[in-house]
C-alpha cells in the first residue's frame, strides 16, 4: 500500500461577475468551503492554468461570458495506503466528488509519495 498525490481539474460555474479575478475568488472560495470544514482541510484549491494555443504560454483558466465564467480549478489531495494509481485517483474522485456534486472533475496527475519514515522503518 502507497500514498499518493492525486491532482484534479474541476469545472466551476460562477454567475453573476463582471471580472475575471472576481471570477477566480468566487471559485476558490465557494470550492474551498464545500471541501473543507473548519476542522480540517485536505484539499488544496487553487486556480488552474491552460496554455495559450498561439504562444504556448500558461494563463488562468478562467473565461467570461454574458457574466457567467467558467473557472478551471486544480484540486490536490493526498490518498494514503491505495494498492495502486487507480484506486488513489477512485479514492479522490469519490472525496472530491461527494462534496463537489454536479462539478465535472477529472484526474489530471498521480504521483506516489513517499510514507511516514515509521513505515518505511516497519517494511
Amino acid at each position: 500500500m502507497s500514498n499518493y498525490l492525486v491532482a484534479m481539474e474541476a469545472a466551476w460555474l460562477v454567475r453573476d461577475v463582471e471580472d475575471i479575478d472576481d471570477a477566480i475568488g468566487v471559485a476558490v472560495s465557494e470550492a474551498g468551503k464545500r471541501l473543507n470544514d473548519k476542522d480540517k482541510e485536505y484539499v488544496e484549491v487553487e486556480v488552474g492554468v491552460t496554455g495559450c494555443p498561439a504562444c504556448g504560454e500558461p494563463f488562468d483558466s478562467a473565461f467570461i461570458a454574458a457574466d457567467t465564467a467558467l473557472v478551471g480549478l486544480l484540486l490536490e489531495i493526498d490518498v494514503f495506503n491505495a494498492d495502486g494509481e487507480k484506486h488513489a485517483s477512485r479514492i479522490a474522485k469519490s472525496e472530491v466528488g461527494g462534496a463537489l456534486r454536479d462539478v465535472p472533475l477529472s484526474v489530471i496527475d498521480v504521483v506516489e509519495t513517499e510514507g511516514d519514515e515509521e513505515e518505511e522503518a516497519e517494511a
